[in-house]
């Protein structure tokens, strides 16, 4: 019989290691606990539960030292000024345009190492600091096990140094189970299921930023996750933050979506069946424009939607606009560097992504009814159609 996780003994292991019992929310061991309750849930074998168990372990440690690091150096006093964020649907360029503001030398993006590995913090590493190191075969071992993901997302090619959306700050909190977290665990992407707390969480993201600029120079952050669903927890964390929001036809959108994450489960769990992938990533792609459509702050005025087709006709423009809309130029410096990334950084470098709107014709989507499903949301954001297959 194989025997499963034990929340209560890894929680006494992670603090008993760290010398460390302050995780700084004491809700956290009943959040772990449900987290291992559906990990014990999903039949894994001995190997699997040995790689959920080691996962299980370093979270659990890097929380607890992260946590540690505010009581030994005075990072809580470190002031997050003015972040610039980036947001849209998933597979609607946020990503490039994160990319392109993560090289402008004056501002400073959130680096696979610095998150996955928290502590001590960054700007006191030393020159035989092995984190980095770390972090890079970590990536070399995603990249090994789910290598059409580099189809739909070359930047994984940066491995430790690559950029993090914001959402990976929050495995740490237990609310999520990003592949980027749990990629060793043989799952599939968990899609609500673990509590979550908005506020909490952008407190937790604020630590991590705060973590991260300590005792370095000050630059001014730029960041970008899936934020539609918690602007207001966003904006009263950051009040003085500002928010480029694309847009993207949402029927491209559900589409692509479901065959860069069929890519990556395959290299997870094994084959995928698609056309339950579909349904659902059709459905979610339904929920978040919905959301869109009804959020009150949608129209706040710090936040700035453009086009994902206004965004790909000319990028640097698109910064430029966003730069000035948070009052700051891009300088001459910062524009070489992103014209530069985009020349020697193609999309299609690792090959070309492929996906076709066929996902959902074959699910018995009508593509011309789902264009009217979302005239509305095409209409308000001036999101035109997409004519690809």
């Amino acid at each position: 019989m194989t025997v499963g996780l034990d929340a209560t003994d890894m929680l006494a292991r992670a603090r008993a290691e760290t010398g460390s019992d302050d995780f700084g929310d004491p809700s956290l061991p009943e959040r772990f606990t449900l987290a291992v309750e559906h990990l014990n849930g999903i039949g894994m074998d001995v190997n699997g539960i040995a790689e959920a168990t080691r996962v299980c372990h370093w979270l659990l440690t890097s929380r607890l030292e992260l946590i540690a690091d505010r009581s030994r150096f005075p990072i809580a006093d470190e002031v997050i000024d003015r972040p610039m964020f980036v947001t849209g649907e998933p597979r609607s360029g946020t990503t490039l345009m994160h990319a392109l503001m993560s090289v402008d030398p004056h501002g400073r993006a959130l680096r696979f190492w610095e998150v996955m590995y928290p502590s001590p913090p960054s700007g006191l590493a030393g020159p035989d600091d092995l984190r980095r190191d770390k972090a890079d075969a970590d990536w070399r071992e995603i990249n090994t096990k789910m290598p059409k993901w580099l189809h739909s997302h070359p930047y994984n090619e940066m491995l430790g140094d690559g950029l993090p959306e914001d959402e990976r700050t929050w495995a740490f909190d237990f609310r999520v189970m990003t592949p980027t977290a749990w990629w060793r665990v043989p799952m599939q992407t968990l899609v609500g299921g673990l509590p979550t707390d908005p506020a909490a969480q952008y407190r937790l993201h604020k630590a991590m930023l705060q973590q991260c600029q300590y005792h370095r120079p000050r630059k001014y952050w730029v960041l970008k996750g899936f934020h539609g669903f918690r602007l207001e927890a966003l904006f009263d964390t950051y009040p003085d933050a500002n928010l480029l929001w694309l847009h993207r036809d949402p029927v491209q959108v559900a589409a692509s979506r479901t065959m860069m994450m069929a890519d990556i489960l395959e290299g997870i769990v094994g084959p995928v069946d698609l056309q339950a992938a579909a349904k659902m990533h059709l459905e979610l792609t339904r929920d978040s424009i919905a959301n869109t459509m009804s959020a009150p702050l949608v129209d706040d005025p710090r936040i700035m939607h453009v086009p994902y087709l206004d965004f790909i006709a000319d990028p640097v423009a698109t910064a430029r606009n966003y730069y000035a809309f948070c009052g700051r130029d891009l300088t001459g410096e910062a524009e070489v560097a992103m014209r530069t990334y985009l020349a020697g950084n193609r999309g299609d470098r690792y090959g070309k992504f492929r996906y076709s709107t066929s996902l959902l014709t074959d699910i018995g989507e009508d593509l011309d009814d789902l264009h009217a499903e979302f005239a509305p949301f095409r209409q308000r954001f001036n999101v035109a159609i997409e004519k690809r297959d």
